[in-house]
């Protein structure tokens, strides 16, 4: 793998980071973050490969290449080679930003995301308001599919030391309905759901359903416009990654955690749960001390 872009020519970094500004926010798929992270890499080269070399560097097809200019919004990849070429010359005035690599921009990036998210919760009505509605549910049905199960999942298991009735959905299929509606027997009058990109149909449809049900639905998503918005009642954003190859998720983490406090503040026996946890745990010798 080639290192030129990576500080070993002049003018190697400002292009990278110009690149980056580039592929800012744009919803790409996985082949076209493959392109993008191969031209961050060859920063300094890429004005000037045509498409098959560029698709020769990334592993992917001419095509492919095609279809990633149009998705930056150029007619094709000549115009985008030709606005490479435009904004190739360096003016000495990138800033800091041209020192780092993708990997520390990946990283800045997700600093940039988290701040974000503390600028919205300087307004906790919407969070605190989320926290007593699951505070409120008997039982606490929590959906996440595919890049967000992991967030549902964590979610559940520390909302499992604190509420009494936490069921994780965290698989789709024809049974989600079922598991839904399940949670609306037993009592579920709410319903969280943590939506990331790529937005899973099967989740649309679910929260869809599950307001068809009775369910109050509160989600957390990578953006207010995200598909599941029309279908939520209570929509917190926390933006996603998208420097690397695959999104990272630091702010709906977050705001899941502190979703969770606010849960906790509803319950009158929530202390009272995580102590007795720790006994418990203690008794077990659960964990290493």
């Amino acid at each position: 793998m080639g290192d030129t872009g990576r500080g070993g020519e002049a003018g190697a970094g400002s292009a990278a980071a110009r690149l980056q500004q580039l592929f800012e926010g744009r919803r790409l798929t996985p082949t076209q973050r493959r392109i993008a992270h191969s031209m961050v890499r060859r920063a300094a080269d890429v004005p000037f490969l045509s498409s098959v070399e560029l698709a020769e560097l990334a592993g992917v097809s001419q095509p492919s290449v095609t279809r990633f200019a149009v998705a930056l919004g150029f007619d094709g990849y000549p115009a985008l080679r030709k606005h490479l070429r435009e904004v190739a010359p360096a003016d000495g005035t990138a800033g800091a930003a041209a020192s780092y690599n993708e990997y520390q921009q990946a990283v800045l990036g997700e600093m940039e995301n988290l701040r974000h998210l503390a600028e919205l919760l300087a307004d906790p009505a919407p969070v605190e308001r989320a926290g007593a509605l699951l505070a409120s549910s008997p039982v606490l049905p929590v959906l996440g599919l595919r890049a967000a199960s992991s967030q549902a999942r964590g979610f559940a298991y520390f909302a499992a030391k604190v509420h009494p009735d936490v069921r994780l959905l965290d698989e789709g299929g024809s049974m989600l309905a079922d598991r839904i509606d399940a949670a609306r027997r037993a009592g579920a009058g709410v319903l969280l759901c943590f939506a990331l990109p790529r937005h899973p149909r099967e989740v649309v449809d679910a929260l869809a359903y599950a307001r068809e049900q009775g369910l109050t639905v509160i989600t957390v998503a990578d953006s207010a416009f995200a598909p599941v918005a029309a279908h939520s009642d209570l929509l917190i954003p926390a933006a996603v990654g998208t420097g690397l190859a695959f999104d990272t998720a630091c702010a709906p983490m977050l705001l899941g955690r502190v979703l969770l406090e606010a849960m906790c503040d509803g319950l009158p026996d929530a202390q009272a749960r995580l102590e007795e946890f720790d006994v418990r745990a203690g008794l077990r010798g659960l964990f290493v001390e």
